[in-house]
């Protein structure tokens, strides 16, 4: 009697059917999603995409088996394997930068889905300073596949970016091969505010060297009070959360310390950081409502329907809403002008309204002409049929890509002040790097600061993030205020 081997594993076997039927579909290329789809494959994409995931999910298990299983064997190999997790650690997300320079380099997330989750990771590429020429997204709302092709800056910090990204994914777990979302049961703690107070001698450019500092360290401005005295000296108060929630330790704070004496020299004359009580954190608020005045100085767009200026605006921006071309879904086609965080300010529009994306492709093409095809469906699982539904999406959308955010230089009096305002995420996270992006452009304008505030208030319905900056008063009689406000816009959209 002769016992044979199995040949192959229940996983091998799985693996094997299903390359199988990928060489079917091959002529799709369904490798790289929405590439090459056409209409006459939209009828049948919802099993496509079950199709495509369950392959991907099998082989994921099979190479995390595998691997484990190695592990075991040689115990010299060790890989770092996510706690609850049948995916190693380094699967979650894939980052394969670019050999030539100007070429993008390529990020790819496969991980469990949520809701808001493309905002999530836009938002953190654009806090890093990166550029997304191209992205492809698919999902069958359990699991999701996004690859962002992005242009990076030579300082770009790849391990951080990773790490930061890898914490935007959700958590999963394995149970007989299969992957599921873990939600959260409760929301998460919100992190200490910490006062960093610094009392320093003046100079040119001083607050957008500051504010770099503390953008390296990975510390979120919350809020900022800063005020010149008389006789040169300036007080800044920075309300800061920090991202690695280390600011309560000594050498975190040393760190801090000696990153702002090396880019002030010697200029330094107090300096102190203090963790501050939810009485305190709550009391340095703003206060919710702004004056009439500020209010009809940056909104008027929303108050008349007209365009304040040509300069101040995206352009010839096209949202176009179809339901004939898929049963399950809607699909939006927006084609605009390219801008800084472009990708964010639609995936924070589509998350504040819980919409699911379930596919998009997005690419950008020569003279900053972005296209972008997404199908939709609401939180119900249904395409968007409902009129009204469709034009209030549909005029939010394109409102937030003519003007995602709102600049205006104001006269108060003898003073000068720049007002700045971007719309608030509901789930209270503002857009990053807006107060160094407005520092940077005042410094390149080569205007002072004479005192700068940040507050969020409640304006109509929605929470905006104000940032009021009083000009010094011989600096900006210089310049013309039409060249402050067009400097700010244009760096504030990327297009310096």
């Amino acid at each position: 009697m002769e016992i044979q081997k199995p040949k192959s594993t229940s996983v091998g076997l799985q693996e094997e059917n299903l390359h199988h039927q990928s060489s079917q579909i091959h002529t799709l290329s369904f490798h790289s999603p929405l590439c090459l789809l056409s209409v006459s494959t939209l009828c049948n994409i919802s099993t496509l995409l079950e199709f495509f995931f369950s392959y991907r999910k099998a082989k994921i298990f099979h190479c995390s088996f595998q691997a484990l299983k190695k592990k075991k064997k040689k115990k010299k190999k060790k890989k770092k394997v996510i706690k609850d997790m049948g995916i190693l650690h380094d699967d979650v997300v894939l980052i394969s930068q670019s050999d030539k320079e100007g070429e993008p380099s390529v990020i790819t997330v496969n991980c469990p889905d949520k809701t808001g989750l493309g905002c999530d990771l836009c938002r953190i590429l654009l806090f890093f300073g990166l550029s997304i020429v191209r992205g492809d997204v698919s999902t069958d709302g359990k699991w999701c596949y996004i690859v962002f092709w992005v242009v990076c800056k030579p300082t770009t910090r790849w391990e951080l970016l990773k790490k930061r990204l890898v914490e935007a994914c959700p958590c999963c777990s394995s149970a007989s091969e299969i992957f599921y979302y873990r939600s959260e049961l409760q929301p998460p703690k919100p992190p200490d505010v910490f006062l960093l107070k610094l009392c320093c001698y003046d100079r040119k450019g001083l607050l957008h060297d500051v504010t770099e500092v503390l953008y390296n360290l990975e510390l979120n401005i919350k809020k900022v009070k800063v005020s010149t005295i008389p006789d040169g000296t300036v007080i800044d108060l920075f309300f800061v959360t920090d991202t690695r929630e280390l600011l309560h330790t000594k050498i975190r704070q040393e760190e801090t310390y000696k990153a702002l004496e090396d880019i002030m020299q010697r200029i330094v004359i107090n300096f102190n950081i203090e963790k501050v009580g939810p009485e305190i954190a709550a009391c340095s608020q703003a206060s919710p409502f702004l004056p009439s005045g500020i209010t009809e100085d940056i909104f008027h767009l929303e108050v008349s329907n007209e365009l304040p200026s040509v300069s101040l605006t995206s352009s010839n921006v096209s949202v176009v809403m179809d339901n004939s071309l898929s049963p399950a879904h809607t699909l939006v086609q927006i084609v605009c002008q390219d801008h800084k965080g472009l990708l964010y300010d639609i995936m924070r529009t589509l998350k504040d309204y819980r919409i699911q994306i379930s596919y998009g492709r997005v690419y950008i093409r020569q003279g900053r002409k972005c296209e972008i095809d997404l199908f939709i469906m609401q939180a119900d699982g249904k395409k968007i049929v409902d009129p009204s539904k469709q034009s209030t999406l549909s005029s939010h959308l394109k409102m937030e890509l003519l003007q995602p955010l709102r600049v205006a230089v104001v006269s108060r009096g003898p003073d000068t002040e720049l007002l700045v305002a971007n719309p608030v995420e509901l789930s209270s996270k503002g857009r990053p790097l807006v107060f160094y992006d407005i520092t940077r452009a005042l410094k390149m304008l080569n205007t002072c600061i004479f005192s700068a505030e940040v507050g969020r208030h409640m304006i109509g319905d929605r929470e905006w993030e104000v940032y009021r900056v009083l000009l010094d008063e011989g600096a900006s009689l210089s310049i013309p205020r039409e060249k402050v406000e067009e400097g700010v816009w244009k760096l504030l959209m990327g297009w310096e």
